[in-house]
């Protein structure tokens, strides 16, 4: 039996191309806020980092009612590295709106996704966003996202996915991208259309998979999942099973039921197969478990979630500032939160090293790992960072393997010298080359992941800002070779003080500075980058000597140039194997692993 009142869809798409504002719409457009009521942009990136950086980390249910049909919606992350995120939703829903840029057209995350949809036999409808765009070119789109069906080994019923023209900025959605419209009903007529109902089989034994956690400081864990068949009851007795991991059968009780309508969570107390709802009062539930019938406790299958390709240490600071700006700063705190963190975050992984103070944490790119810092820094964490290296694998035949990637570069003409030669540097193979109208060229890259690592800020800075960078894992190939690695020396302060603003004067001859006056150092610490590619140690605490004789211009006031502040991501693209990233709740500070300077150049001379 389906249940033709209700639809369960995901919206997918590469980073930045509409999704967000898409769901904002049909929030608006449904009826789920108030006419009087004021609402933020992008209401459902409701995290600060996610409102900061504009991009969507965790995925998100809401849902609408259209026409006296309820549609559950999951907004899902567009960036390469959360790409575990949309992996493991898919299991939830009868089919998804793929969101494609009427400028950009498919790009690497578009065809991830894509592919992981078709994988789950999902029907896919194509929403053509920003068609309000001067330089959009959606006819030239379409034919574009029909070759990448094709590419992808796309069935033929397929390839007739209806296509919708779109600017959610503007609110509107139409079949026909010569008429626009005022409101997006076509979107919602075409999911009602196409996206078929979920089977309810309401009388046959439970089973509901867990999707994603949710957590409440009141009700602890929430587990959010479809349920696939049977009746699921507020207080009923149930068993949670696995089945990854066949031993596990545990008794447990329904909390409390909820159903989504709009943003909100309501409690519900019975609901039906096909449903999406959030359940609590079951301690230790996980991703990837099912809430089964005690009678009949079968587990259904959950996706295999890709595998991590770049590791860093968390390793407990230790440096002469150690405790002073974070709350949590001990070993065991900081492994008590990357093992909270793995019950959500699946394709996270955490080892433990040799050194009681040091964890080895996987995960899928540097933004995946930074988001994590970042959060826990937040959070009142204290910690430091290693650099971080690639995951090698070998082969049957004992041959070393390393992580390949995808990389699509959009930028002007006039940069196109400078990227392909900076790139081939960094083992790129140049693999297609595309110009539009525009004036702009978008350039495709086969290359290994470690020659990503660091180069972004490298990037931007040869492209003017201007360009933009995809990338995405394409799998496993033979080592390709030694990468050069940072051409760049450091600046390291050589004693311990505060900053003044004439050893600074001093030091900035020696390259750029990281940091300004007044700020407090250590021996070891580095202030700054040496274009000569050496390190070296500079006096930024030393003052004016005080005299009774001046000399004409010797009191001229001091120019210091502005000091290069570096963000998270900026540090880890900038530290050396021998240099740590020091972090905690109000600064990011880089040094050597080895603070002592003599002992340093000791270090260094022995390995000679």
């Amino acid at each position: 039996m389906l249940r033709e009142d209700l639809r369960n869809i995901a919206i997918i798409a590469h980073v930045d191309h509409g999704k967000t504002t898409l769901v904002d719409q049909m929030l608006r457009q449904s009826g789920t806020f108030r006419e009087n009521q004021v609402v933020q942009d992008r209401v459902m990136d409701s995290g600060d980092l996610e409102k900061e950086r504009g991009i969507t980390i965790l995925s998100k249910n809401t849902a609408v009612i259209h026409n006296g049909k309820k549609i559950n919606i999951i907004d899902t992350p567009g960036h390469a590295d959360f790409g575990g995120e949309v992996e493991r939703v898919l299991k939830m829903v009868n089919g998804v709106v793929l969101v494609v840029d009427a400028f950009e057209g498919p790009m690497p995350q578009t065809k991830f996704v894509l592919k992981k949809a078709f994988e789950l036999n999902l029907p896919v409808i194509v929403c053509i966003n920003k068609i309000d765009r001067p330089e959009a070119r959606p006819v030239e789109v379409v034919d574009e996202v029909l070759d990448l069906f094709i590419e992808l080994g796309a069935e033929d019923e397929a390839l007739e996915a209806p296509f919708i023209f779109a600017s959610a900025k503007k609110g509107y959605a139409t079949n026909q991208v010569t008429i626009e419209k005022d409101n997006m009903d076509d979107l919602f007529d075409a999911i009602i259309e196409h996206i078929p109902a979920p089977e309810s089989n309401e009388e046959e034994p439970l089973q509901l998979l867990i999707s994603t956690i949710d957590y409440n400081d009141y009700v602890g864990r929430i587990g959010i999942g479809k349920i696939e068949r049977g009746t699921i009851k507020n207080g009923a007795e149930a068993v949670l099973v696995n089945k990854l991991h066949p031993e596990m059968k545990r008794k447990v009780k329904i909390g409390k039921l909820y159903e989504f309508i709009g943003l909100d969570k309501v409690e519900t107390n019975e609901q039906k197969g096909g449903a999406i709802v959030a359940v609590t009062g079951i301690e230790d539930i996980s991703i990837g478990d099912t809430i089964a019938d005690p009678e009949c406790p079968e587990a259904l299958d959950f996706v295999k979630i890709s595998e991590p390709t770049i590791s860093m240490n968390f390793i407990v600071n230790d440096s002469p500032f150690a405790g002073r700006e974070g709350k949590y700063v001990t070993s065991r705190q900081i492994k008590a939160r990357l093992e909270k963190e793995l019950q959500s975050n699946v394709s996270l992984r955490v080892e433990e090293t040799d050194s009681t103070d040091a964890f080895k944490v996987s995960g899928r790119g540097e933004l995946h790992l930074s988001v994590l810092v970042e959060t826990m820094r937040r959070e009142e964490y204290e910690l430091q960072l290693s650099k971080p290296q690639v995951l090698f694998k070998t082969d049957e035949n004992g041959k070393k393997l390393e992580p390949m990637e995808k990389v699509t570069v959009d930028v002007s003409e006039e940069f196109v010298g400078a990227v392909i030669d900076k790139l081939s540097r960094r083992k790129a193979e140049l693999q297609e080359m595309k110009e539009n109208s525009a004036g702009y060229s978008r350039l495709i890259f086969k290359m290994p992941a470690r020659g990503l690592i660091g180069y972004r800020s490298e990037f931007m800075t040869d492209t003017h800002g201007e360009g933009i960078i995809n990338s995405i894992f394409l799998g496993y190939e033979p080592y390709k070779g030694e990468i050069p690695t940072r051409t760049t020396g450091s600046l390291i302060a050589f004693e311990t003080g505060v900053a003044s603003s004439y050893g600074l004067n001093i030091a900035q001859g020696r390259g750029i500075l990281f940091i300004g006056p007044q700020t407090e150092v250590y021996e070891g610490m580095v202030v700054g980058e040496n274009p000569k590619g050496l390190d070296i140690e500079v006096n930024v605490t030393k003052k004016k000597q005080m005299t009774n004789t001046r000399a004409a211009g010797s009191d001229d006031a001091i120019r210091l140039s502005p000091p290069r502040i570096l963000s998270l991501e900026e540090a880890l693209e900038f530290i050396e194997d021998d240099e740590l990233i020091e972090v905690t709740p109000k600064s990011i500070r880089i040094r050597k692993k080895i603070l002592d300077t003599n002992k340093r150049y000791k270090s260094k001379n022995t390995k000679k």
